[in-house]
């Protein structure tokens, strides 16, 4: 029957050939797609089933994660769609695999403390669900229109997201100031998209490498580059495109900022990673300079402007701000190694940013949520594994040898020697030095300060997450090869 219909509208077999060739390859694209879906069903769940859903919302967001993590195994490894606006590779899917997985422990981290608190909606693992699509759009993005809506659809979720907490005024603070801002980069990036689309008359990554290659970069191209890098910044936090990063932070609720800290760095860097290796690969020596510059005032503001902080969330914003510096440092190196290096940057970032994170959230006295540094005191006594724990976090994020931040760094710094970029390295390893600092006074505030009131104990998800994470760090130098040959591979992709 279907036979029939085919050939009756078209005439002959020739022409149904052609029509089947137009009909769209939808398989590189099926975990976004049943994302989306499950997204959808999710939401008429919740709808129609009222508050009491939170909790089944919850874990089916979960559940569909973990769906989306396995087809993105078992899907293909080299593809595109749409086009070729969008592209499956080695790379798309080493860095999906850390989106979800940062996605899917978030959530999971979220739910206690939100219920306890009072803001739990059933909205919430949806709209994380939907941010996360827009993070896979942005991994694998190959064309500006297909960048574009990824980037859009993983922002506008987290506007609501960062001010989920309705009634209380810092968390709305934070929403307003997170959309304000989200709309002026948005702006930019669109702005420099436009220019990009103007002087080359392409919107594919492909087309505009092409473009560069036969007629090299121009006045009117280099500021359509310098938009949209200054679009991008915004989404990783990076200086001077980080100021809503601390408020942020500090203003959302603390489930949300575990998040906020966690995937969408991953989508935005590999979103960065992908446009100036494969878009302006041939116009390296025009973006490397603004990485070079992205990636200094970052490592600077992260260093000292951490040390002053007594809000431990804020201290995670200029943490992160900091470490972003450091993986761009990878970034401007502009080779496989050097991607590479961000890459595995990136996936300790991630491991040990939720594992800290997981402690964070477990900081609650008589039932209310604490976020001083010095609520930290005496924790070595009353709970010594947990003490241990994050002074290993603690160390790991200074670079301390021989943990798994310390080979984050050192990748990336050999990269960018490899790349005859000595001042770049020198500097990075300053600025990791001084940001040492408020690491290594947090692990003093645990083990040396007069102890504070015991914090109430921690849930089963949030010891389980905290404990793989500080695990993570201590045997990745006897089990990181793995991972850095997973991320060699991914780099490589992109060249």
């Amino acid at each position: 029957m279907v036979g029939r219909g085919v050939s009756s509208r078209y005439g002959d077999t020739t022409e149904a050939r052609e029509f089947v060739t137009m009909t769209p390859d939808l398989m590189p694209a099926l975990p976004e797609i049943l994302l989306a879906i499950g997204a959808l069903a999710l939401l008429m769940y919740g709808v129609f089933t009222g508050g009491k859903s939170v909790g089944a919302v919850t874990w089916g967001a979960v559940g569909l994660l973990l769906v989306g993590l396995v087809l993105v195994f078992a899907g293909p490894k080299s593809a595109t769609a749409f086009g070729g606006a969008f592209i499956v590779d080695p790379f798309s899917g080493f860095m999906k695999v850390l989106a979800l997985i940062g996605s899917i422990v978030a959530i999971v981290l979220g739910l206690g403390p939100s219920l306890r608190d009072g803001y739990a909606r059933f909205e919430y693992p949806v709209l994380l669900v939907l941010a996360t699509i827009g993070m896979m759009m942005m991994i694998s993005a190959n064309d500006l229109i297909s960048l574009y809506l990824g980037l859009e659809l993983q922002s506008l979720a987290l506007y609501v997201v960062a001010s989920i907490d309705r009634d209380n005024v810092k968390s709305t603070e934070a929403g307003l100031k997170y959309f304000v801002l989200g709309a002026l980069s948005s702006g930019m990036l669109l702005y420099g998209a436009s220019l990009t689309y103007g002087f080359t008359g392409q919107t594919s990554f492909a087309g505009i490498a092409a473009q560069l290659k036969a007629h090299g970069s121009s006045v009117g191209i280099v500021f359509g580059l310098v938009f949209m890098m200054a679009g991008l910044a915004f989404k990783i936090s990076a200086v001077p495109f980080h100021m809503w990063t601390p408020d942020v932070y500090e203003g959302a609720p603390t489930p949300v900022t575990a998040f906020f800290a966690a995937a969408p760095k991953v989508a935005g860097f590999a979103l960065v990673m992908r446009f100036v290796s494969e878009a302006f690969g041939p116009a390296a020596h025009d973006w490397q300079q603004i990485v070079a510059f992205i990636a200094i005032a970052s490592m600077a503001l992260g260093a000292f402007a951490g040390i002053g902080q007594t809000n431990i969330k804020r201290l995670m914003a200029y943490s992160s701000i900091g470490h972003m510096g450091y993986a761009l440092v990878g970034l401007a190196a502009a080779t496989p190694e050097g991607l590479s290096g961000v890459a595995v940057y990136i996936a300790i970032y991630l491991v040990t940013t939720l594992g800290t994170f997981a402690m964070i959230l477990g900081m609650r006295r008589g039932g209310a949520p604490v976020e001083n540094i010095a609520d930290l005191a005496g924790l070595s006594r009353s709970r010594p594994i947990a003490a241990a724990g994050l002074a290993m976090l603690m160390f790991s994020l200074a670079g301390v040898p021989p943990l798994a931040g310390f080979f984050g760094k050192l990748y990336v710094f050999q990269a960018a020697v490899g790349a005859h970029l000595y001042v770049l390295a020198v500097l990075g390893v300053l600025a990791s030095v001084v940001g040492a600092f408020y690491y290594i006074r947090i692990v003093k505030v645990i083990y040396f300060d007069e102890p504070a009131e015991a914090l109430d104990p921690c849930s089963i998800e949030q010891k389980v997450v905290f404990v793989l994470s500080a695990i993570f760090v201590v045997v990745f130098v006897v089990a990181g090869n793995g991972l850095t040959s997973a991320a060699s591979a991914a780099a490589k992709s992109l060249f």
